[in-house]
């Protein structure tokens, strides 16, 4: 399941292999992921596939949290550069 369309770099996938990490590794790891999505896919979709793919059955684990996070802020979150996103959106 590694570097596909919905984790193109595997670093989700990656994430759940690493035993001990932190919730602070995971929202960097997911950082990463997220600026690796193309702009025009539906994040929130996204984040949803790769909760059933690996979050299934790990409540517990801090990827699953975030990825739950992500879902909370997904559709209000949207990417911006240049001077839109100087000045606040």
């Amino acid at each position: 399941m590694k570097g596909d369309a919905i984790d193109p770099k595997g670093l989700i996938h990656e994430s759940y292999r690493i035993d001990g990490i932190t919730i602070e590794e995971c929202r960097s790891i997911f950082m990463d992921w997220a600026l690796a999505v193309p702009v025009d896919t539906d994040t929130s979709a996204n984040i949803r596939l790769l909760l059933d793919r690996f979050g299934s059955g790990r409540a517990d684990h801090p990827m699953t949290r975030v990825l739950l996070e992500g879902l909370e802020g997904g559709t209000k979150a949207r990417r911006r550069g240049g001077w839109r996103g100087r000045r606040g959106g």
